[in-house]
């Protein structure tokens, strides 16, 4: 154990009381990842209760730094997710050609209520299949069959229509959230024989 004579700074208290308040994720076995989230209605969306559990929400990914999350995986059922790739999470897990394979790029934050998915077959290949994780289940990784291309339809955090069609990476990110509002998890959809722990990051 090390020691530090530093002062903290008044930013830095406050991001530690922030970060101490921000709730856990749920681990698998909790019957709220197996439960269908609600909706949210229109009205409620800049209600102080939801704004406060998209910031929430927000915190928690970037914390965990995590590309996306559902609000059921810290306890809310609720239709909504929120996503983020960055240039400092790719460049730190993949190489070049990965990066090229699993066609992933850096996208900003998108918050999405209600989203609704629609998903497209008519190309070829119109699936992928590569591992994915998820810290409901923690030190393991399993490969998942996922849409290459998906349109996402549904809500902001403002209240206004949201549209988006990624292709790759960040369309099975959307699936695999989406799948969470659910009550589903990857290992549900995975190829069980890949199915194999990871040395802790």
């Amino acid at each position: 154990m090390s020691w530090s004579t530093q002062v903290p700074t008044s930013e830095q208290t406050q991001d530690q009381t922030e970060n101490a308040e921000l709730p856990s994720i749920l681990a698998a076995g909790d019957p709220i990842l197996r439960t269908r989230a609600e909706s949210v209605e229109r009205a409620e969306i800049k209600s102080p209760e939801i704004q406060d559990i998209i910031s929430t929400m927000v915190k928690v990914m970037r914390k965990q730094s995590l590309v996306g999350m559902a609000a059921s995986q810290i306890g809310v059922l609720k239709r909504i997710i929120v996503l983020e790739d960055r240039e400092e999470y790719i460049a730190a897990a993949l190489s070049q050609q990965e990066r090229e394979q699993r066609q992933r790029y850096l996208f900003p934050l998108k918050i999405i209520i209600n989203p609704k998915l629609t998903f497209f077959d008519t190309q070829s290949p119109a699936t992928m299949v590569f591992p994915e994780r998820s810290p409901v289940v923690q030190g393991y990784q399993g490969s998942v069959e996922r849409y290459l291309e998906v349109k996402v339809e549904g809500l902001d955090e403002n209240g206004d229509p949201f549209e988006w069609q990624p292709r790759g990476w960040p369309a099975r990110i959307l699936q695999h959230e989406v799948d969470h509002l659910d009550g589903i998890l990857y290992i549900d959809r995975m190829d069980s024989k890949t199915f194999k722990s990871i040395p802790a990051s």
